[in-house]
Parts: structure tokens; C-alpha cells; sequence
């Protein structure tokens, strides 16, 4: 492509960035640092260190995202050395089962959980039933909606990112350093020990950094189990209050911080581990066959996990189809009707129809944008190719609910953003916003739809007459258009259930997306959970289907989407 339409390219992609990217975050950073009379002020930010109640936020914040990395450490560690390793039943459809549990928004998946694991919920019924468990004195399993059943929830949705960013670093480590230790003599354990993790470690750490971001700034779960006192309620209960009150910029300040120090590490690390020698192996590492019944108890551990990962959905799928179920291992009767009512609910027909606007337009965006960005990176030696690279991925680091915040807040009166709402519609902050959170999976796609082709079937096009930008239009989108779609289908599912920008920017009834609506509905009294359950069921076949389409077209590069 021509160097000056590449150039236009590059400058429209930084000035997205600036506009969606960064203005919110300066803008949030700004009003958190100003003070009263117009000077530069910290003590907005060491206020929310001082006060008791945002303290505690953070604290349980920080306790759950720690608890949280932790559970999906313990799950995803040894599954990945499995994975890796050995050979054994199932081995490949098994690790294909692993993204299962993202085809659920968690907040969803809170409220299957409640069903199973509350007080009259499933488990206690049966434990009643089987007598192990006194009808009159239940056991609370998830702390009247506390950390507990929040940290439960993050450790069945985030344990296949910590998985993904393990077993790809264990597989791209070199197998002749485990090799040479194991000819000095090294036990297996030892060699682990002392070789093989401190080289996994980086990688391990790329994807405990994800967990550990997401968990810290979960907003759906706690809303759903009513456990306020975490600094990402704080931040949304203050949003009506943004005029005159300074500390919820500050408390996003302090939010973007220690999310930022956890990114930076994440990435000092993976550097350290190509410095170290522990890139990606020269040459392949060949699988261990077990014993038939070593091999069984791996798959038996593969499995368990993946059932025990599926019991939110399991629970959603039963709540959707339970006329009534209160105090019963199952419901006593199932029905259909609540599908039906979901698709013809004044609530949910006016959110689903929303929600595609919203999510078709930040798709288009991502595409267009994917493919400059994209083809910046790969096919140009453009100075600062790198920065728009790394600005791309930074999406993935920064919670949702930063950007959110920073979008609701500059679209004020007077505020730069102002112009984007239309009146009291949202709609293209909402595209921007979708836009900006799912842009990195449209941009990786259509790179490694670059890397693969040669360069050298668009030179031979000009070499015949044709100008750059109809090589690229007649030769190169087509062979890319496979990975455009797949990552375009991601983009688009994925903005369909977005949690943090839906819930913020969306205040009024008629401009709710699908997850505020079912929200709402899950707040209802009546059939209001049954009908967020089918809506939530809705989302879910609709995620299987897009998942397993993109799947098809990247293969095995469908993983590296959720890697850092």
C-alpha cells in the first residue's frame, strides 16, 4: 500500500486512541488531581486511603482479586502440565472444553449459582435429603452473597485464561533444558522445581495478571450478590453524583494505578523471560503416553474441573426452565414459557434490538480499524508502529470500568465528549466504547491473517500494473478475509454481553443493552430471575456458536485472543 495512504492509516488509528483512549483516562486523571481552587491537589486521592469505607473497598477488592488468582493458579497449573506432558483419553476435545466457561458472563453466572449454592438452593436440598444436613440451621455456602461466592464465581470464569497463557508458555519452553538436567542427574520434581517453572513463570504471570485486573475491578458479580463494600460498587453507586464530588475520580485513580503497576509487571516479565532463554523452543516437545490408568485419572481431572466450571450454567439452564424451584434439588416442573416471555418482554425486545445496534456498529468500527492497524504493524516499517501496536493491546490491560467512568464523565455538559450523546441516547458512546474494549481481537486476528500471507503475491500484483491499495483490496483482504471474521465474531458476541460500559453509560430503560437488562430483570421480584436466566441462555447459544465459528477459521489461535 501506498506509503501516504499507510501514513492516513496510522494517524486515524492514533487519533481513535487519543479520542476513546486516553482523553477519558487524562480526562478522569484531571478531575482527581484538581482541587477547589483550581491547583494541582493529591489530596483527593490520599483521601480515599484515609476513609475508612473506601479502605475497606479496596481491601476487599485487592482480597478477592488475590483469592481469585490464586483458585485459578491451583486450577489451571496442573491441567496445563497435563495438557502438555502426557498423553491420555480426550486429550484434545478436553483441552477444545477449556474456554466453555467464557461463553457465560459472570454476573450471569451468579445468578445460577444462587440457585445451586444458596440456602435453599440445590446442594443444601440434597444434603437435607440425604440427611447430612439439618433443615432448620442451612449452610450459607456463599456468605449471604459475600467474597466468598464472588471469589467462587471469578475462579470458575478466569481459570481458562490463567490455563492459556500456562500451557503456551510450557509448550514453547525447549525441552533440551529439562533434558540436560534430567542427564546431570535431576529428579523430575527437582527439574520442575528449579527449571521448568522459574522459565514458565513469566507466562504464568501474563495470565495470573489478567485474573488478577479482572477480579479487582468485577463489577457484575458483587451487584448480583449485593456485596457493596468493593471499590468497583463504590464507583458505580457514585456515578448519579459526579458534579460536586471529586472522590470517584479519585477511587478510579487509584483503581487505574494499581491495575496499571500489575499490567507493567506482567510485561517486565515476559521481557525477562526472552532475555532468560526461555522463548520458544527450538525443537518439539513430544507427549508422554501414561498408563490406562494414569491416563483416567488425568482425564477424570480435566473433566471434573470442566463440570465443576459448568455448574453456573448448569444452574442458569434449570432457573430458565423451573416454573417454580425453592427448597428442591430440581424444580418440580419445567416450562418453556419463560424463553418466550424473554423475547417478548418490553424490557428485553427493546435491549436485544440495542444491544445489535450497538454491537453491529463497534463491529464495523473494529473491522476498519483492525485491518489500518493491522497492516500498519506487519507490512510498513512506519516509525511508532510499535507504540499503535502496544496501544491496541492496552485495551485488554485497563478495566472496562475505568474507561466507562471516564466516557460517562466527559460526556457531560461542557465536557469533550458531549457531542456524542445524542440527546439522552447513548448510542455512539456505546459504539465507541464496544469499539475500543473488542478492537484488540480484530486486531490480532487480521495480524496473524497478515503474517501468513507472503508479501510477495501483492508485489508480483504491482509488478502487473496494479496500484498498492487495489493489491491489497483484490489480493491480500480476501486471503485475510477468514481471520477478519473470525475475530469480527468475537468482537461482536463479546460487545453483545459487555458488562462495565452497559451498565454505566446505559441510564435510561429504553437505551439498555442486553446485560442491564437482565440486571434489572435478576433485581425483579416474580418471574424477573427466571426471565434474566433465559435471556441469559439466549446469550449463551449465541456465544457457543460465534466461539466455535472463530474457532474454526484461527484453530489454535483462537487461545492467543485472551493472552496478554
Amino acid at each position: 500500500m501506498g506509503s501516504a495512504v499507510s501514513r492516513v492509516m496510522f494517524a486515524v488509528a492514533l487519533l481513535f486512541f487519543a479520542l476513546f483512549f486516553v482523553l477519558p483516562i487524562w480526562g478522569t486523571c484531571r478531575t482527581a488531581f484538581v482541587g477547589a481552587d483550581g491547583g494541582w491537589t493529591l489530596d483527593y486521592v490520599l483521601e480515599v486511603f484515609r476513609n475508612e469505607l473506601y479502605r475497606e473497598g479496596l481491601s476487599n477488592s485487592f482480597l478477592i482479586a488475590a483469592w481469585t488468582t490464586l483458585g485459578c493458579l491451583a486450577a489451571a497449573l496442573p491441567l496445563a502440565v497435563i495438557y502438555v506432558r502426557f498423553a491420555y483419553p480426550g486429550r484434545t476435545l478436553l483441552n477444545s472444553l477449556v474456554l466453555t466457561p467464557l461463553i457465560l458472563p459472570p454476573f450471569v453466572g451468579a445468578i445460577g449459582m444462587q440457585a445451586m449454592l444458596g440456602q435453599a438452593g440445590a446442594l443444601n436440598s440434597l444434603l437435607m435429603a440425604l440427611g447430612l444436613m439439618s433443615r432448620q440451621s442451612p449452610a450459607d455456602w456463599l456468605g449471604q452473597g459475600q467474597m466468598f461466592g464472588v471469589v467462587v464465581m471469578n475462579v470458575l470464569h478466569l481459570y481458562p485464561i490463567v490455563y492459556l497463557n500456562t500451557s503456551a508458555s510450557l509448550a514453547n519452553l525447549d525441552p533440551a533444558l529439562e533434558e540436560a538436567a534430567a542427564n546431570l542427574g535431576c529428579p523430575p520434581w527437582r527439574r520442575f522445581w528449579r527449571i521448568t517453572l522459574p522459565l514458565t513463570m513469566p507466562g504464568i504471570f501474563a495470565g495470573s495478571a489478567i485474573a488478577f485486573i479482572w477480579a479487582f475491578t468485577e463489577l457484575g458479580v458483587p451487584l448480583i450478590f449485593d456485596f457493596n463494600r468493593v471499590t468497583s460498587v463504590q464507583i458505580f453507586s457514585a456515578i448519579k453524583d459526579l458534579s460536586n464530588n471529586p472522590f470517584p475520580y479519585a477511587l478510579v485513580v487509584v483503581l487505574l494505578l494499581f491495575t496499571t503497576l500489575i499490567y507493567a509487571a506482567s510485561k517486565l516479565a515476559l521481557e525477562r523471560n526472552v532475555a532468560a532463554g526461555g522463548g520458544r523452543a527450538a525443537t518439539g516437545r513430544a507427549t508422554i503416553a501414561l498408563s490406562r490408568g494414569r491416563g483416567l485419572l488425568c482425564t477424570t481431572a480435566f473433566a471434573g474441573l470442566t463440570g465443576l466450571a459448568l455448574v453456573p450454567h448448569a444452574g442458569v439452564l434449570l432457573l430458565s426452565l423451573a416454573r417454580d424451584w425453592y427448597g428442591t434439588l430440581l424444580p418440580d416442573a419445567l416450562t418453556l414459557a419463560h424463553y418466550r416471555q424473554a423475547l417478548g418482554h418490553e424490557l428485553t425486545l427493546s435491549a436485544i434490538a440495542n444491544s445489535l445496534k450497538y454491537s453491529s456498529l463497534a463491529t464495523l468500527l473494529d473491522i476498519v480499524l483492525g485491518i489500518g492497524v493491522a497492516y500498519v504493524v506487519v507490512r510498513t516499517r512506519i516509525r511508532g508502529r510499535q507504540i499503535l501496536d502496544a496501544m491496541a493491546m492496552l485495551p485488554l490491560a485497563v478495566p472496562g470500568i475505568v474507561l466507562a467512568f471516564g466516557y460517562l464523565a466527559l460526556s457531560r455538559e461542557g465536557q469533550p465528549l458531549h457531542a456524542l450523546m445524542l440527546g439522552d441516547d447513548p448510542l455512539l458512546l456505546l459504539v465507541a466504547a464496544y469499539a475500543m474494549r473488542r478492537l484488540p481481537y480484530v486486531v490480532r486476528s487480521a495480524s496473524a491473517g497478515f503474517q501468513q500471507i507472503s508479501p510477495t503475491l501483492e508485489e508480483a500484483a504491482q509488478n502487473l500494473g496494479a496500484s498498492p491499495e487495489r493489491a491489497l483490496w483484490r489480493i491480500t483482504l480476501p486471503l485475510v478475509t477468514p481471520h477478519l471474521v473470525a475475530g469480527a465474531l468475537l468482537a461482536f458476541s463479546f460487545a453483545m454481553l459487555e458488562v462495565s460500559d452497559s451498565m454505566i453509560l446505559a441510564q435510561q430503560a429504553g437505551h439498555f443493552p442486553i446485560t442491564k437488562a437482565i440486571y434489572t430483570l435478576a433485581s425483579a421480584l416474580g418471574d424477573g430471575p427466571a426471565l434474566a436466566a433465559a435471556l441469559g441462555v439466549w446469550s449463551m447459544v449465541f456465544l457457543t456458536i460465534t466461539m466455535v465459528g472463530a474457532g474454526v477459521v484461527l484453530g489454535k489461535k483462537l487461545g492467543a485472543l485472551f493472552r496478554v
